[in-house]
């Protein structure tokens, strides 16, 4: 379902595809007859073709026009590594890799290219997915083009029947699946490995992870792999789900032409469902590794799935939810205590592996609290079993679904096509209920009124039993960290059986958002540029505001609000102490209401704002529904006037912080981190990470001193507001809530502080962690002129490099999994520029593959990029423009941008003028520019011991 009220159900696909289509007309009437039917079935959208072709393909289609001009397409296939032979242990996953790899009308790696070609972004929009259970194909593409459309169906095809196995394409893709399972080995995998058994217990499941074992991927046969392609890339297995900006009937009779014709196997291997067995005692693991950062405990109750499809089940679900969520939030108020006994905890029930679901509560502990943390969340199941919830709460959360679903439905004809592709493929894969939001809001409003606290607090006894219970415990492995044993893990369910637990108070802080509604200002000067509908406003006490109607979205109103000074008006002395303004106050609240007081203040409201500050810059970003606009300028008035300061969940905050930075040192990948922004910032005080010392100086005092100083003055902020409003509809709330701010006329900017990077090369080596990995990033860098050319040039070479890159890395040398490319240009506090490449690898083959790179840059250098690649990467700019142009996030970006820049936002908006000087020489030069190879920094990681 789009809003994923139902979280899953099982009704199997036949009695779901038996289900009469309801017209639009039909949707309310037959929501309201069948509210309190609990074995009514629940029907399938209107709106989606579902058929199966005589082969037994399964296929949906459906018409949507967000975006425009475009396709979703999925291949789904009802197999995944649960289905492997002991000899394809991943080959499941690598077969998904060798679908991009040559098939039967796209060689070698032209199907990657090709698509491309028509501004397509290998990542992006083109992708798979393997699972225990499942493979997903996934592919967008344009629509205004029908060979384009057509080939890309042709594509699916391929990936359905028509892969080669190429003995040379596998051997170079054997090489980037190595790579990618060697890119996820760490602490959290190897304890992964010793707790799936557990998890799993006599499950076949914990012997079959996608990604497979390093043996099988090494010595795995062609055979083999070929193998599992023939045994379960069936007919029967398979559906084609199409949504998009098309017409229905060209579609079905591309779908009918392509996969009508795949035969059915005579004797095909049964699609086995293999279990999860039951337990009677409670299975206890606990994993501990030296490189592991943090601490967590959490209780799996495994339960057979039940059956779903119905109305019945569909309320039940809706309980699930409500029971969690009010869970959940009372989980959440325990972590900003001072002394929370976890930094995080979480309750929830769904899905687990294969025809398991869980019941799931866990949290993560500081070291040597794993016991603490148990009882914590024992304590509270056992306070909601004994008192329940209240009315307050289940109120609360029922207005929070209601809104939820009702943006959802407001939403309707915006809702992206990959969406409802998810949608169709959760209905194929798992059964999972499709009736369309219209359906769905309508039952939840008739549901919603009949459920009653008794219906929820009696689920937690329901899920919490000692059958079929597992406790997990993570830790890192270090002598002054208690981990607890076994009996101790179980002598805490005893003890909090034993505990005296009192009732939940409900405590809300009563009244409106603010009390006195602020005298209006008013709007001094204004201008528009009416061929793009902005609106610039400057009102009486020197506020800035820009004013950008759309109707990309109908339920969102974004705002950006941002003035120059941030932490560098802060000594480097101070930064630490003082700098933490904005997070004290995102802790503390507003007005009368403390953080916790203030979501449930807005419960059934959809408008947030987070202050914040930064480097250079203090501000806040918020989002909102039209309905609750008001809401959203109180919010931002509340934050500049009225910032409230909480003790207590600063201290809690401070604890995170210090839990989260306790055992960094112990994990690879941080200290790398860490090496590189110390090399790059030549070791600058502001640049240095945290330390337990620290955040003990932090005061919280004198950081909301600093925000209060920040904020004092309005005078020097622009807002931008971009999304569904009337400019006439807004101003009262800009002139109220806005044009009230206090203005004491500062005329002040940043400091630069001195952050230089360094001249020259400079090459370090870290050596840390044991897996056989390794990890490089080299940081070009030096003085850039700000200027759109410049920009585009830069922007261009990054995507140029990226393709280079992927194609003798990863596709010719096997020798990665992904190459991570970036170049950043800066306006201030000095014009500048870091261009970065980055890539993780086998030890043994670091310097040769880095030396791959260079070669790559001395060519772009030499000959620029070839025709193909440039017209690639031109099209991939149209397509993207195409779509973003009609997305609020990009015109708020782009109008800050033009503000900030005093560019005009004409000049902005004009891609196709850029994309018309995009030439090989631009590359040439830009890669000359700004891939110097007399001048970056390089940082390896190594594991230890090697290369010494």
């Amino acid at each position: 379902m789009i809003c994923r009220v139902i979280l899953r159900a099982s009704l199997s696909f036949a009695l779901l595809a038996s289900v009469a289509p309801l017209t639009y007309a039909q949707v309310k009437r037959d929501a309201q007859a069948m509210a309190f039917n609990a074995t009514g079935l629940i029907p399938i959208d209107p709106s989606v073709t579902i058929d199966t072709l005589s082969n037994g393909v399964t296929y949906y289609i459906r018409v949507n026009k967000k975006p425009e001009n475009r396709a979703e397409l999925r291949l789904v296939v009802r197999a995944g590594s649960i289905l492997e032979d002991d000899d394809q242990r991943g080959l499941a996953h690598f077969v998904e890799h060798m679908a991009f790899n040559g098939t039967r009308n796209f060689a070698k790696n032209e199907l990657v290219s090709y698509l491309e070609s028509l501004g397509m972004s290998f990542g992006a929009d083109v992708n798979a997915s393997t699972s225990f259970d499942e493979t997903v194909y996934m592919l967008q593409l344009p629509t205004d083009s029908a060979a384009g459309l057509a080939k890309g169906f042709q594509i699916l095809d391929d990936w359905a029947h028509g892969q080669i196995f190429d003995t040379a394409e596998v051997r170079k893709e054997r090489g980037v699946v190595i790579e990618e399972w060697r890119s996820g080995r760490g602490a959290g995998s190897r304890m992964l490995d010793k707790q799936l058994p557990v998890l799993l217990k006599n499950s076949r499941y914990a012997e079959r992870l996608p990604i497979g074992t390093l043996g099988s991927l090494e010595k795995f046969t062609d055979a083999a792999l070929k193998r599992f392609y023939t045994d379960w890339y069936r007919p029967e297995l398979m559906a084609v789900v199409a949504v998009g900006d098309f017409d229905k009937v060209q579609i079905a009779t591309m779908i009918e032409k392509h996969f009508s014709d795949i035969p059915r196997v005579r004797s095909p291997r049964a699609r086995t469902i293999f279990p999860v067995p039951d337990h009677d005692s409670t299975l206890i693991t606990i994993a501990t590794d030296k490189e592991a950062t943090s601490s967590s405990v959490a209780i799996y109750y495994k339960q057979t799935e039940a059956p779903g499809g119905t109305l019945g089940s569909y309320r039940r679900e809706i309980v699930e939810q409500l029971y969690n969520r009010m869970l959940n939030q009372r989980l959440y108020e325990l972590t900003q205590k001072a002394e929370a006994p976890f930094l995080w905890a979480s309750s929830g029930q769904g899905p687990f592996v294969g025809p398991k679901e869980a019941y799931t509560i866990g949290a993560g502990v500081k070291d040597g609290a794993v016991v603490g943390g148990l009882a914590a969340l024992l304590t509270e199941a056992e306070r909601v079993d004994k008192f329940g919830f209240t009315p307050n709460e289940l109120d609360r959360e029922k207005r929070e679904m209601l809104r939820s679903l009702e943006r959802a439905f407001t939403e309707r004809d915006k809702t992206e096509s990959a969406r409802y592709a998810s949608e169709y493929a959760s209905h194929f894969l798992d059964a999972e209920p499709s009736p369309g939001i219209a359906y769905e809001f309508e039952t939840v409003k008739q549901i919603l009124p009949g459920i009653a606290l008794s219906d929820v607090n009696r689920l937690g006894r329901e899920w919490i039993t000692d059958r079929n219970r597992v406790i997990a415990v993570n830790a890192p492995d270090k002598a002054d960290s208690k981990v607890p044993t076994s009996a101790e893990l179980l002598a805490v369910f005893d003890s909090v059986r034993k505990t005296q637990i009192v009732a939940y108070a409900d405590t809300v802080s009563a009244g409106p958002l603010i009390e006195n509604i602020p005298k209006p200002g008013s709007i001094s000067a204004q201008r528009e540029i009416k061929d793009l509908g902005v609106t610039y406003w400057t009102l009486s006490n020197g506020v800035r505001v820009i004013l950008k109607p759309t109707d990309f979205k109908a339920d969102q109103v974004l705002v950006r609000a941002y003035s120059t000074g941030g932490n560098s008006l802060l000594s480097d002395r101070d930064i630490t102490v003082a700098g933490f303004g904005a997070l004290a106050v995102q802790t503390g609240g507003v007005g009368k209401f403390s953080q916790i007081d203030l979501q449930k203040a807005l419960a059934g409201k959809l408008a947030s704002v987070t202050p914040s500050i930064s480097s250079l810059q203090e501000g806040m970003g918020g989002s909102a529904s039209p309905k609750d606009l008001e809401t959203l300028f109180q919010l931002i008035n509340l934050y500049f006037t009225q910032p409230r300061q909480d003790s207590s969940a600063f201290l809690a905050f401070k604890g995170q912080v210090k839990a989260n930075i306790a055992n960094r040192g112990s994990q690879p990948e941080a200290v790398f981190g860490d090496t590189l922004q110390a090399t790059l910032t030549q070791n600058h005080p502001r640049a240095q990470p945290l330390t337990a010392e620290t955040v003990d100086s932090i005061s919280l005092a004198k950081s909301m001193a600093f925000y209060r100083d920040r904020f004092a003055d309005a005078s020097d902020f622009t807002f931008v507001f971009v999304g569904n409003f009337a400019v006439d509809s807004i101003k009262p709330h800009v002139l109220t809530y806005l044009g009230s701010l206090p203005s004491l006329k500062r005329k002040e900017t940043w400091r630069d502080v001195g952050i230089r990077y360094p001249t020259g090369v400079i090459r370090k080596v870290v050596r840390k962690g044991t897996e056989p990995k390794a990890q490089t990033q080299m940081v070009f860098t030096g003085p850039f002129t700000w200027h759109r050319a410049n920009r585009y040039a830069m922007s261009s070479l990054t995507a140029v490099l990226r393709i280079r890159l992927r194609e003798v890395l990863r596709e010719d040398l096997g020798g990665v999994y992904g190459v991570s490319v970036g170049g950043q240009p800066s306006f201030e506090p000095r014009q500048e520029y870091s261009f970065s490449i980055g890539f993780g690898a086998s030890p043994d083959r670091m310097d040769s593959l880095r030396a791959a790179v260079f070669a790559v840059i001395d060519s772009l250098k030499s000959f620029g990029p070839t025709a193909q690649d440039l017209e690639k990467v031109r099209e991939t700019q149209r397509r993207g423009e195409e779509t973003s142009r009609k997305e609020n996030g990009f015109w708020l970006s782009t109008l800050i941008s033009a503000d900030r820049f005093g560019e005009d936002p004409h000049t902005l908006l004009n891609g196709e003028a850029m994309r018309a000087t995009l030439s090989a020489e631009m590359i040439r030069e830009a890669a000359r520019k700004y891939l110097n190879t007399a001048n970056y920094v390089q940082v390896t990681l190594l594991p230890e011991g090697v290369g010494k």
